[in-house]
């Protein structure tokens, strides 16, 4: 205790300043609400990077033009899904965070719910906007308009991952928005910077962006929600497994 003997205190692992048991139960409580954190943001970052990986090793595969430009992936990882990531980091503890099994010492951040979760949010992401880009090709619209519209649909697939990422165990529609509005402006943020590059002539040239119509934008928008309906599934038969267990 912080009023404790000085040989107390240089042989103690942990020395609560306040004298007050209850201290210790809300430190762990902040410790995990900050682990919990760390692995969202990570689920986010690493996710819609193997969606990227995967997008590219298809492309090449089949021979077509490369989905995306340098500069433009540049823009996805470090300005769109940045501004989402830093806002993720200020989510709010959830309910049962303290009935939860402490973790093993050993396991890492990538544990087996991690990897499945990055993985198949991952392999949905790529292969929708795999095949978006196959159809957008196959339908004759030129490689830099088929970018302009790739490189959009993968700004929207990012808002709606986000909104997956809040919580490992939770459905999306259950997390409520006041959990976080830090997260909630960040999205409206990076939906209109993005918008805002594809009728700046700066970041136009920069990214060969350009302004797409409200009804393309709806479609791609319908598009990208599908990764919310993906991890909703696995989340339900995840819940219900472990319910029969």
């Amino acid at each position: 205790m912080g009023s404790g003997t000085d040989v107390a205190k240089d042989t103690s692992s942990m020395i609560v300043t306040d004298d007050t048991f209850s201290s210790i139960v809300a430190g762990v409580e902040e410790g995990r609400i900050a682990y919990d954190n760390i692995r969202k943001v990570t689920l986010l970052l690493i996710s819609t990077g193997l969606a990227e990986v995967i997008l590219f090793i298809f492309a090449l595969a089949m021979g077509l033009p490369i989905p995306l430009l340098a500069v433009q992936l540049l823009w996805l990882n470090l300005v769109t899904n940045g501004i989402q990531g830093v806002a993720l980091a200020f989510e709010a503890g959830e309910p049962g965070t303290m009935y939860r099994k402490p973790r093993k010492p050993e396991e890492g951040v990538f544990n087996k719910l991690m990897i499945n979760q990055t993985m198949l949010s991952g392999a949905a992401i790529g292969v929708i906007a795999f095949a978006v880009w196959v159809w957008l090709l196959g339908e004759g619209y030129e490689e830099e308009w088929a970018r302009n519209l790739l490189l959009l649909l993968m700004v929207l697939f990012e808002n709606f991952h986000v909104f997956n990422c809040r919580s490992e165990y939770r459905s999306a529609f259950r997390v409520p928005a006041r959990n976080n509005y830090f997260l909630v402006m960040g999205v409206i943020m990076m939906q209109g910077l993005h918008i805002s590059a594809m009728h700046i002539p700066f970041f136009q040239g920069l990214l060969g962006a350009s302004p797409v119509s409200f009804e393309i934008w709806f479609i791609l928008f319908i598009i990208a929600s599908s990764v919310i309906a993906v991890m909703e599934v696995f989340k339900r038969v995840r819940a219900a497994r472990n319910k029969d267990m």
